[in-house]
């Protein structure tokens, strides 16, 4: 039988019989009356091609509709086709039961194919199970069950989905939705997108198929052969491999992880930054770095970080910290390199320090404290401000200051000053400063304190001598090739002079008062360092950008929403006074493929249908 346009000629072949011909006309024609009477209403199912119709008396409102050897069943319905091996229809309700080889298209770009489908006339909702396939330009979703909504245009599983998309990738999740308006997948629980170079596990992921974009929701990790990624909300270009984390953002490369408010990946490039709060830790080396801002270079194995940047040197004794505008850390792990530039200062519990820049080798133990001359404008009154140490009472100042540690004990090792070295203590009870200075300075330590001091060329010094009552016995200056100091518990305990010139020891009231201080004597006492928060003081005030880009989720309207629970309603036959509301349940259609929960809704509202 041939069905079209809700006219339905009727072509009668030899392979039908009926034992009373004119019942089944009389069914022909009572099946035309009522499609007609309805199609007034709205559109109706179409029967495009059904060569073979038949009945089957224990569906009385049901036509079967079967394929014949060169064409399969032909259905359309308001812009939809279907085709099948077999097909159900019940006119009542305007109702497809669909079975073997099922094709359903929507337009040029949307295809389904499936085992089953049943299709709605009046809710255009359509089920399908068995292998399903839908295909769009694209994308192609496999599941077992699907449900479209032809009126929204989204489709749903609920049971496991798969989604291929060209080269990149797969996702897998055990719930998704599909809206064909804007080309988006919505996946939620157990999400997986599996790339050649990466995975990506979430709690949802909403994926653009057009063009490739994928936001992040709930906790996320993406792991590949080189780093592992978490956020809680993020955004990645799966065309392009570049991604954009908040919410707990954090990369482990290996052995050093970067975590910020908002980090931005590239992949390709083998880059990364961060901004706002960043934490970069180096697990071989045990250090952190902190920031505002930062950029990391993988392949060069070098991190850039500015705003309030803080290395930390982790040691089990005393951890050292380095504070400047802009911090550098280069080099494999096992020569890394810390390089700290602009008012850089370096504070540990018995050492603390200061430059324009300060150089840190982790593998020789060498720390460089450097000032560069920056009199950009060639103020003639601008003066060079020399790097400078504090160890306990003592004041060290030069060009450039060396420090050596030892990396295995994590303890001091030697100082070297070159060029206008200069000493300076306080006097331990008067006013007066205890001075040496000379060309170049070389200096021992013994449980992280000068132990001893060694003054190279054109020495120079003031000293206060005191007695064992610690009374002033004499102030003593003098010149020298070079001088050598011994200390112990901060204190002096011999001077030796070599090549003396000079000299003498005065009277504290016959030592004149322009003769206290050696030339290029500065205290600078108040510049110290006494703890980590005293490293930010001279910092201008910190203020912080605003994260932007990445709106906070907004939970999903349900598929089986309140209109499409009232279509479904509507598409329930209505009963009459004699009618059997037991029977009436089970005949709604529509209604039966519902999940449970929705069922339930369905059954209230027959419940007030018998109360009306």
């Amino acid at each position: 039988f041939y069905l079209k346009n809700s006219i339905l000629p009727i072509f009668v072949t030899n392979f039908i019989t009926l034992k009373h011909k004119s019942i089944y006309y009389l069914i022909c024609i009572l099946f035309f009356i009522g499609t007609l009477l309805h199609a007034q209403d709205r559109r109706r199912i179409e029967i495009e091609y059904a060569p073979f119709m038949n009945f089957d008396e224990s569906k009385p409102d049901a036509t079967i509709l079967t394929r014949d050897t060169t064409k399969q069943v032909h259905i359309k319905h308001d812009g939809i086709e279907l085709w099948c091996d077999e097909a159900i229809y019940y006119g009542e309700q305007d109702f497809i039961e669909a079975y073997g080889n099922v094709h359903v298209k929507q337009g040029d770009t949307i295809n389904m194919t499936s085992k089953y489908v049943e299709y709605s006339g009046k809710t255009q909702l359509a089920f399908a199970s068995g292998s399903v396939v839908l295909t769009e330009p694209s994308s192609k979703l496999t599941t077992d069950t699907l449900y479209f909504d032809r009126v929204k245009q989204q489709a749903f599983y609920r049971s496991f989905g798969k989604v291929v998309r060209d080269t990149t990738g797969t996702i897998t999740s055990t719930r998704g939705r599909y809206y064909m308006n804007s080309k988006k997948y919505r996946f939620v629980n157990n999400v997986k997108l599996f790339n050649p170079e990466y995975v990506i596990e979430s709690n949802q992921l909403d994926f653009y198929s057009l063009s490739g974009f994928t936001f992040l929701f709930g906790p996320t990790t993406i792991t590949s052969e080189t780093s592992i990624i978490y956020c809680e909300r993020g955004f990645y270009d799966t065309q392009n491999d570049t991604g954009y984390f908040v919410k707990k953002s954090k990369i482990n490369y290996d052995e050093r992880i970067v975590e910020g408010d908002s980090i931005y990946f590239d992949r390709s490039n083998n880059f990364a930054s961060a901004t706002n709060n960043i934490i970069i830790t180096d697990t071989l080396n045990n250090t952190i770095v902190k920031s505002h801002y930062a950029e990391v270079f993988r392949a060069k194995d070098s991190v850039f970080v500015t705003k309030r940047a803080l290395a930390i040197t982790l040691q089990e004794n005393d951890s050292i910290f380095v504070h400047s505008d802009t911090l550098m850390v280069t080099g494999k792990p096992e020569k890394r390199i810390t390089r700290a530039y602009y008012n850089a200062k370096i504070f540990k519990s018995d050492l603390s320090g200061k430059a324009d820049s300060i150089h840190m080798n982790q593998k020789t133990g060498l720390t460089q404290l450097i000032n560069l001359d920056r009199n950009e404008t060639q103020d003639p009154f601008y003066k060079i401000q020399h790097p400078i140490l504090w160890n306990f009472k003592n004041q060290i100042t030069g060009d450039s200051i060396h420090l050596i540690s030892n990396p295995k004990t994590e303890t001091l090792d030697s100082l070297k000053v070159f060029n206008n070295s200069f000493v300076i203590s306080k006097d331990s009870l008067g006013d007066g400063y205890n001075q040496i200075s000379g060309k170049k300075l070389f200096g021992l330590f013994e449980d992280n304190s000068l132990s001893t001091i060694d003054i190279i060329k054109n020495a120079e010094s003031i000293y206060y001598l005191r007695n064992d009552a610690d009374e002033l016995v004499g102030i003593d200056k003098s010149k020298s090739r070079s001088i050598k100091i011994w200390v112990s518990g901060n204190a002096i305990d011999e001077m030796r002079k070599f090549n003396q010139i000079g000299g003498k020891t005065h009277p504290e009231n016959e030592f004149k008062e322009n003769e206290k201080i050696l030339k290029g004597f500065n205290w600078r006492e108040s510049e110290r360092p006494l703890s980590v928060e005293d490293l930010f003081k001279d910092d201008p005030p910190l203020v912080l950008p605003v994260i932007q880009g990445l709106k906070a989720y907004i939970p999903q309207e349900e598929f089986f929403d309140p209109k499409l629970i009232k279509r479904v309603e509507d598409a329930q036959p209505k009963p009459s006074k004699n009618s059997d509301l037991i029977k009436l349940k089970s005949k709604n259609k529509s209604a039966r493929k519902l999940p449970q929960g929705f069922q339930k809704k369905q059954s209230k509202f027959k419940k007030t249908i018998q109360k009306n």
